[in-house]
This record gives structure tokens, sequence and C-alpha cells, in this order.
């Protein structure tokens, strides 16, 4: 793989990072294929569940595909990732001053 090939998926890998639903669906699809990254059907499928949480309208339909290939207990490990990941405002964040 080359040097610019590298740079492009650890762009990517920021961008999905950082929330963002097209890169986190470009991501899964990595996963999913074999394709840039290591064939995973749990990273998949939990860069999947991001990119539909974040927007993404395809992610749905392909998380479900992919599903049909996993065992329950990896579709339970996949979405306990996807929750690990969203971050949740913490709570001094949130709090107004009076």
């Amino acid at each position: 793989m080359g040097r610019l090939d590298l740079d492009a998926i650890n762009e990517l890998l920021a961008a999905a990072d950082d929330g963002c639903a097209d890169a986190e669906y470009d991501v899964a699809l990595m996963y999913a294929t074999g394709h840039g990254a290591p064939q995973d059907n749990v990273l998949a499928h939990m860069w999947f569940n991001l990119a539909a949480l974040h927007g993404n309208r395809h992610a749905r339909d392909e998380r479900r595909d992919i599903a049909y290939d996993m065992s329950e207990a990896e579709v339970s490990t996949a979405q306990r990732l996807a929750r690990e990941r969203v971050t949740v405002p913490d709570e001094a964040e949130t709090k107004r001053p009076h």
C-alpha cells in the first residue's frame, strides 16, 4: 500500500473519530469489505451504527445487511462499542451559571 493510501486512510479515520457521518460510513465499508482495514464485521457494524446515528441514510441498511452474517453476541458487542464511542456531555458542561 502506498504512502498516499495510508495518509488518506488516516485522514478518513480522523474524520470518523470526529463524528463525520460520511467518514464513519466509509470506515464501516473498509471493515466490511477488508479493503484498507482487516475485515471485521463487529467493527463494521459499530461504524455503521455511528454513521446511522449521525445521519447517514445508507448506514442503517448496511448495518442490517451485515448483521445477517453475525452472531447475537457479535451484534451485542458492536452495539456496546458504538455506545462507548458516543460522547455524552459532562454534567459540568451542561449546567448553566445562575
